[in-house]
């Protein structure tokens, strides 16, 4: 028997290949035979890691079929045709209109993965959902298979690696608030409300403060100079897009990072909050899709989008000793929940039972 993993899209670094990749270790270590698969394969990955779906060996119906659902592709009406048994790993689509102004190949590319989505309600025999908020879209939407929710598999030893020297020696100790936002530069993380609260942190609170705003926006040009509009027209000279880097300055960021600040209003999961549980930092989150969900009691979740009122509450967690540390145990107790042999030890009882319902 194998259980093969098939995307559309296998891209290097991302919350998605990652997860991948991370189960692709586990299924092997399980005794399976194994393989990913997909469309489209970023060169950067190690070569024979994915090969193309093209390259997939001959199935019989005891095979299983781990397809991960998030875009549009060509691939969401085909698999079902696949021989095998189906398993849909769900990770959410964002709502095209986000993307509407800014890109029309991806508003598209969403459109028809919302079509996707519901061909296959009926397809599939059994599906995995990264947050409770995915499982909900799903039956949302008609599917009655058996769904349970495992979150993304995060290798957090990856983070121990060394971060960048010339990052902590440009940002680090200079008594300077350092406030940190990781995310790919698109509308519906909206960044333009982080950049809002951080205006007026910096205004009324703490002149000492600067904002990095981590992420690619290849292909959201149009949003990325809306953004750099706004914070001209602020008047704010202390707000850095990195743009695209390399993991060591990522985790630099993360490093000298004071404070989290997250104004997404469309998540499936959101990787970046682990990230900041790991390396201790306070959170101040807006509670919108998946974000309690994996914030899980953990973090400040905020129902407001009044930037002052949340400048106040991030002074607010970062001067009050008592709410911050609070605020940190709570995340390390929550990123309990997310280390690999937990998140694997679920996804291994999930699999067999799966393999036992015939």
């Amino acid at each position: 028997m194998k259980i093969l993993q098939i995307l559309p899209c296998m891209a290097y670094g991302d919350a998605i290949g990652n997860n991948v990749i991370a189960l692709y270790k586990k299924i092997s270590k399980m005794g399976y035979k194994t393989g990913i698969f997909a469309e489209k394969i970023d060169s950067r990955l190690p070569l024979g890691l994915v090969q193309y779906v093209s390259e997939l060996p001959v199935l019989s119906k005891e095979d299983v079929i781990m397809y991960h659902l998030s875009i549009g592709s060509k691939l969401n009406y085909q698999v079902s045709g696949l021989v095998g048994r189906l398993v849909i790993v769900y990770h959410n689509i964002t709502p095209p209109d986000f993307y509407k102004k800014y890109n029309r190949e991806i508003y598209e590319a969403c459109l028809d993965g919302i079509r996707g989505r519901e061909y296959l309600a009926d397809k599939a025999e059994y599906c995995l959902a990264d947050s409770k908020y995915n499982k909900a879209d799903l039956m949302k939407v008609g599917y009655t298979c058996k769904i349970d929710v495992l979150p993304v598999l995060i290798p957090l030893k990856k983070y121990e690696k060394p971060p960048s020297r010339k990052i902590l020696k440009k940002y680090l100790n200079d008594e300077f608030i350092n406030i940190l936002f990781v995310g790919r530069v698109v509308p519906n993380k909206k960044h333009e409300d982080v950049i809002s609260i951080f205006y007026q942190y910096y205004t009324k609170c703490n002149p000492r403060s600067r904002l990095f705003i981590v992420g690619s926006y290849e292909g959201m040009e149009k949003y990325f100079q809306r953004l750099i509009r706004y914070v001209e027209q602020l008047g704010l000279s202390n707000v850095y897009f990195t743009g695209h880097l390399k993991f060591d300055e990522i985790l630099a960021y993360y490093k000298i990072a004071d404070a989290f600040i997250c104004m997404s209003e469309h998540e499936g999961f959101c990787v970046p909050l682990i990230e900041a549980m790991y390396f201790d930092i306070p959170i101040l989150a807006y509670d919108s899709c998946a974000i309690a969900d994996t914030l899980g009691g953990s973090g400040f979740l905020t129902n407001t989008k009044n930037p002052l009122l949340n400048a106040f509450a991030l002074n607010r967690i970062l001067t009050d000793k008592q709410l911050k540390n609070t605020i940190l145990e709570n995340e390390q107790n929550r990123l309990n929940d997310f280390k690999s042999n937990i998140v694997e030890r679920k996804f291994e009882e999930y699999l067999e039972q799966f393999l036992e319902d015939i």
